[in-house]
């Protein structure tokens, strides 16, 4: 039986997963999506595959993978849903199929705890801080127990805790085969495991981290893997750009100038005048940080010239200059004392990548590249490319040429462009040659939700514009009682509507209004899941960034969808900018070929927030006029679901007025 027939056989009525999986029921999209993998995975090649909310993309994509016997590498876009995937879908299916398939899990070095870090933390743990300090004992006590030394089993444990970098390594301090804890090394132990495995589950940062650095495990492992599936797809070229280019900080240096100042006391006191080199590697990068000047955290100064806009060139010159020159008697000092001990030669690898970084900055820019500086308490020198395109021709999928029938390609999302060939995505990501199937959503959204666009606003961009939607929202979350996800395209609109609406609810206790930032991610996402059951107050979450996509709360937990604005790109970020002028050197409209198709993915993404099973019922909010009032908003409605359309703010006030309050929640259908 050919795995095309297997995989139509497990999807059909009365099927192992029927009978195994809870809740499992035959979609026609879901085996359309599941047959069309079979045949990539049988005939090789590469499939990109829109599946719209409520396909069932996962399983879609696992039954043949696991049915093929190939080994399969697997990566999605965030560690949380990679071990949802390696947690609950693989094992589920595993079963259900009754295969002998062999699962793997695998993070960076940074997920894992590390033996040797945990001991020097343990040594030099201060009794002043007491928090670090029970942190550092949680950790303890549970490095006893864990396999896998996974931090995310620990729960509670906020990744965001300065106690996390303290048991963790990175690249540059991590002491290789030279570690005395290296036998057993959570992280060695984590890629011997995945070489050993049939299907090992990475995330995209992984995945890109290793085509950059080539030493996370991942380039003894892909090569052995005939069949690759990237799920949340949608992510891989901002992804990608972020560790194929190149970046140089000042606080990168200065961190090394630490490193080589505390090795070389404890390690080689009286061989070097290590206090007089690290003062200079330090003086130098606070000079560069210096000419740069105070700007607002996160901006970035393009730098299309000799130095970045704003800064005076022969100072900025000067300065990387300095840094150079301070770099090179630490290496000599370090040459001197390479055979003392291991660590001065992991501090030689560093001080060498150091110095190929400052003298990349100190050329002109790649061509196909941007270079700009980001700027904060210190300062991010970034060389980025403008895509992936070039990389995945020649770093993934060039490697098949010698053997075309080696390796299938699988790219997947629920949202992957607005046109029939999505362009938006495999443009970018270099898939042009890819076969394409869009799925549709099961859900019928006509029945199930409707937008409405308020006509009464002042425009985006006005100053007045973020009070009047933080006002239209308190009204509507009185009258729904909580459920209510406002997204933002700002950080300054973020803030100025969460106070507003926080203002108006203070002291009531009927509404909680939450605020991104204001706690972990994970941690916002289960409030607002409790808002409204067993007497808790109903909720509000304003958020944006990364909660336009991958929060999921289906029921009536969330019935209310409003989105600030139209998510187009920043018309002043250097990349944008850099984006922009390559098609309108190529004859392109930037507006009409990557602002448009930008904004309609976005406003696609927020909006699936909404409606996530089919028995959920909703109201989408777009606080921008220009969506019915300009030309090209009907493109941007058409990149919507086709939910129903209220004109009038009574109409969208009595649809709220019927929306149900039983719950709808059913946990069966994730």
């Amino acid at each position: 039986m050919s795995l095309t027939q297997q995989v139509e056989e497990a999807f059909g009525p009365g099927s192992r997963l029927a009978g195994a999986v809870q809740a499992f029921r035959p979609r026609p999209g879901q085996t359309e999506m599941a047959v069309a993998i079979a045949h990539t995975l049988e005939q090789s090649g590469v499939l990109v595959v829109e599946a719209g909310t409520g396909v069932g993309k996962t399983f879609s994509y696992l039954v043949p993978a696991l049915l093929s016997g190939h080994r399969v590498l697997i990566s999605t876009a965030t560690k949380n849903l990679q071990d949802q995937l390696f947690g609950r879908d693989l094992p589920h299916l595993v079963e259900a199929l009754g295969l002998p398939v062999r699962t793997a899990l695998l993070k960076g070095r940074s997920s894992y705890l590390c033996l040797q870090r945990l001991e020097l933390a343990r040594q030099e743990s201060s009794a002043k801080d007491r928090i670090q300090a029970r942190t550092l004992a949680r950790i303890e006590r549970w490095s006893q127990a864990t396999r896998t030394g996974d931090l995310a089993e620990l729960p509670g444990l906020d990744e965001r805790s300065p106690g996390v970098p303290l048991v963790t390594s990175t690249r540059d301090n991590c002491l290789g085969s030279q570690c005395p804890k290296f036998r057993a090394c959570h992280v060695n132990l984590a890629r011997k495991e995945a070489l050993g495995a049939d299907i090992v589950v990475v995330n995209h940062h992984l995945f890109f981290a290793d085509m950059a650095v080539r030493e996370s495990g991942m380039a003894e492992l892909l090569p052995t893997v005939r069949t690759v599936i990237f799920d949340e797809a949608h992510q891989l070229n901002e992804i990608g750009v972020q560790f194929l280019g190149e970046v140089l900080g000042t606080a990168q240096l200065l961190e090394f100038a630490n490193d080589v100042l505390a090795t070389g006391l404890a390690l080689a006191r009286g061989l070097a005048a290590w206090q007089e080199l690290a003062a200079g590697l330090e003086s130098a990068s606070r000079e560069l940080r210096m000419h740069v000047g105070k700007h607002f955290p996160g901006t970035k100064l393009p730098w299309t010239d000799t130095a970045p806009q704003g800064v005076h060139a022969a100072d900025w010159t000067e300065s990387l200059d300095a840094v150079e020159s301070s770099l090179a008697p630490v290496a000599q000092a370090l040459a001197a004392v390479a055979e003392a001990a291991t660590d001065f030669a992991r501090l030689n690898e560093r001080l060498q990548a150091l110095q190929a970084k400052v003298d990349k900055f100190r050329l002109p820019c790649e061509a196909d590249s941007v270079r700009w500086v980001e700027v904060g308490s210190q300062i991010r020198l970034v060389e980025s490319p403008l895509d992936i395109a070039q990389a995945v021709q020649d770093k993934l999928l060039r490697t098949d040429l010698a053997e075309p029938s080696s390796r299938s390609w699988v790219f997947t999302s629920a949202t992957l462009g607005d046109d029939a060939g999505l362009t938006w995505f495999t443009e970018p990501c270099g898939l042009g040659e890819a076969k394409i199937l869009k799925v549709q959503s099961p859900f019928d959204y006509g029945s199930q939700a409707s937008v409405y666009v308020p006509r009464n606003l002042v425009k985006p961009g006005e100053p007045a514009h973020s009070g009047q939607v933080a006002a239209l929202a308190g009204r509507a979350v009185r009258a729904l009682g909580g459920r209510t996800l406002v997204l933002t395209t700002t950080l300054r609109a973020l803030k100025v509507i969460s106070e507003a609406l926080q203002a108006e609810f203070s002291g009531e206790g009927s509404i909680t209004v939450l605020a991104q930032g204001q706690g972990p991610k994970r941690e916002l996402m289960e409030k607002f899941r409790r808002g409204g059951q067993d007497g808790e107050a109903g909720c509000v979450l304003v958020a944006s960034a990364s909660f336009w996509e991958g929060f999921d709360v289906p029921g009536d937990a969330l019935q209310l969808v409003i989105i600030d604005k139209l998510p187009f790109p920043p018309p002043n970020d250097p990349l944008v900018v850099a984006r922009s002028a390559r098609l309108e050197n190529q004859g392109r409209s930037p507006f009409s070929d990557y602002f448009l198709p930008e904004a309609a993915v976005a406003l696609k993404q927020g909006a699936g927030r909404l409606i996530r099973r089919e028995t959920d019922q909703g109201l989408l909010v777009v606080c921008d006029s220009r969506l019915v009032a300009m030309g090209y908003g009907k493109r941007l409605l058409a990149a919507l679901p086709p939910m129903g359309r209220i004109d009038t703010e009574a109409g969208f006030f009595e649809r709220l007025a019927l929306l149900t309050k039983a719950s709808t929640t059913d946990p069966s259908l994730a």
